[in-house]
């Protein structure tokens, strides 16, 4: 059978178990759809966590991102993962004792003020709409590849999906989709891994194959280092950011995943605070099995890549090549008039994206209007491709294509749903029940949410249709804001009962305007009237993607300086802080 229509029957059959399940696990109470009732078990809790977790970036973007950046990408995988360590040791017990249903929630209560709370539900949506426009792009280029649709039709397709599950069963029908999710998702990175690894290698653990030998004799990454110099590339295995950005982008990574709203809340799922670091500890274990094969599927993906095009003719390139080139992820601009694909270090158009004209060039390719004249190389390649033509380009069987094809929209669709359910329940909850209409009824708290989704599905929708970048950076991004807003004011209010609402009001203001305005001065611009600054004018030589760091330390800065000039919180609230450290029973006298 034809890959696509492998692809229409995996995505059919895994689509219809999102549905069953859907409808299966429909909410019937704000607790059913904000925290699935709170008995979710650990271990349900864990696959849930780590498909929500385990977005689009992950699943699509982030082996292309190490493919491309070599070491320089084991930021990604440090951070990421190091930022459940955070979550499981500082974060989700005491959250899971204080015992609200969202972030804003606790902020609101903790910090005694709606004020914070207003604060913190605009930082959550600024947040989950910068993660969500990266899910929705992954979904429509699953889409109008697999499926041959139009990408908008896809995000159209993604859409109506997500909004399903989430309308109907709000966390409670999300989490036990995205169990389902994770073994699907898990199950479509591993196979070709595996399939690929055997088949250069000969080693059927892909961790263990990114360090073994070719049938040459010559070592994988010797190979791919040899490679790289050879076309003008730095060595894939050298890093070229400087030790302070590393470092920056690491720790905003992981201090951005423990401010995370849609990760933070499943932990108010489970039943006991102590599910509560189970489910981090499980979460972390499952993330792991994709996190540390990433690394050999961008060996993999980068050596196949350019052993079969580089240099190549383009009558000869494998059909993969020019099937995703009519996606415009993958172009080709013959300047020399060679027939040849000259892959080097360099630019190779002017613009981010191919701008392609309807005319053929000589060789059969698709001709393109914004090739940069000032480089020699000609082949352009979307970071997001990269594992999703991974097993084309090994020439795997067709339901390993079309497996990845579903993969691909699990973990896009998982997260997405995570993230429009904070966006709902920021709005439903924290807005409309704790501020505009405090005794609105249960069920008309139920009815706001779920139209609150459907505002939230409809705008993500248009940034899916309208992508601000690939699938990581955009992700990255999302993960500088949540640390610059949302990290300091939850630890501080764990583990400070000193600090009170004037602080971690200030500080969340500074933190996520300095974020902001770093993003659009050196990462995206203003379109059409500010362009970004290139890395020569950060500062402190900081990337947009490590500036969070700054912008977190800045949040502390003002937060602590700000709560010492002024009153001490109630001793009530001092008393909850107390209390959400100190383990029942602690403290009682044994007698004898």
């Amino acid at each position: 059978m034809s890959v696509q229509t492998w692809t229409w029957i995996l995505v059919g059959i895994t689509f219809a178990l999102y549905f069953g399940i859907a409808i299966w696990a429909r909410a019937g109470s704000t607790k059913e759809f904000y925290v699935a009732g709170g008995g979710v078990s650990p271990l349900a809790n864990g696959m849930a966590t780590a498909a929500d977790w385990m977005s689009a970036a992950s699943f699509i973007s982030m082996a292309g991102l190490i493919s491309f950046m070599g070491y320089d990408g084991a930021v990604f995988l440090m951070g990421w993962t190091g930022g459940y360590v955070l979550l499981a040791l500082l974060l989700a017990p005491y959250l899971r004792k204080f015992g609200k249903f969202t972030v804003p929630d606790f902020i609101g209560d903790r910090y005694y003020s709606n004020t914070a709370r207003t604060v913190a539900v605009i930082c959550a949506l600024i947040v989950s709409f910068t993660y969500v426009a990266g899910q929705m792009r992954g979904v429509g280029i699953v889409f109008s590849q697999f499926l041959q649709v139009q990408i908008h039709w896809g995000v159209i397709i993604g859409m109506a999906v997500v909004l399903f599950f989430a309308f109907l069963g709000g966390m409670k029908g999300i989490t036990y989709t995205q169990v389902a999710q994770y073994c699907v998702l898990i199950f479509a990175f591993m196979v070709p891994a595996i399939f690929i690894s055997i088949q250069m290698t000969g080693n059927p653990i892909p961790q263990i194959g990114m360090g073994g030998k070719l049938e040459n004799g010559q070592y994988l990454l010797d190979t791919l280092d040899k490679l790289h110099t050879e076309l003008g590339f730095s060595e894939y295995t050298n890093g070229s950011k400087s030790t302070w950005d590393v470092f920056a982008i690491t720790l905003a990574l992981m201090v951005g995943t423990a401010g995370l709203p849609h990760v933070i809340v499943r932990f108010f799922t489970v039943p006991k605070v102590k599910d509560a670091r189970k489910s981090a500890g499980l979460a972390l274990l499952f993330i792991a099995i994709l996190y540390t094969a990433a690394p050999a599927v961008a060996v993999f993906a980068r050596t196949n890549l350019i052993t079969t095009v580089s240099d190549q003719a383009y009558e000869d390139v494998p059909d993969w090549f020019k099937n995703w080139e009519n996606t415009g992820l993958i172009a080709w601009s013959d300047k020399n008039g060679d027939g040849k694909i000259q892959y080097v270090a360099g630019n190779a158009l002017a613009g981010k994206k191919p701008i392609y004209t309807d005319a053929r060039g000589q060789n059969g390719q698709r001709v393109i209007t914004n090739a940069n004249p000032e480089t020699v190389n000609e082949l352009y390649v979307d970071r997001d491709i990269m594992v999703l033509a991974n097993p084309e380009i090994a020439n795997l069987p067709n339901w390993v294509i079309a497996l990845v094809a579903a993969g691909g929209l699990a973990a896009a669709l998982s997260t997405a749903a995570g993230l429009l359910l904070v966006i709902s329940t920021s709005i439903s909850h924290d807005l409309i029940k704790k501020q505009l209409r405090p005794n609105i009824s249960d069920k008309g708290e139920l009815l706001a949410a779920r139209i609150s989704i459907l505002v939230a599905v409809v705008i993500a929708g248009l940034f899916g249709i309208y992508p601000p970048g690939f699938v990581a950076a955009v992700v990255a991004l999302a993960f500088g804001l949540a640390a610059a807003s949302f990290f300091p004011a939850i630890i501080l209010g764990i583990f400070d009962k000193r600090m009170n609402r004037q602080g971690a009001v200030s500080g969340m203001i500074v933190g996520i305007t300095l974020m902001l305005f770093y993003m659009i001065r050196y990462k995206t611009g203003l379109v059409g009237v500010l362009d970004p600054l290139p890395k020569e004018h950060w500062w402190f030589g900081t990337s947009p993607e490590g500036f969070g760091t700054i912008a977190m330390i800045v949040n502390f800065v003002v937060s602590i300086v700000v709560s010492r000039m002024t009153a001490p919180p109630p001793k009530h609230v001092q008393e909850i802080v107390e209390n959400i450290r100190i383990p029942s029973g602690a403290g009682q006298a044994i007698e004898h």
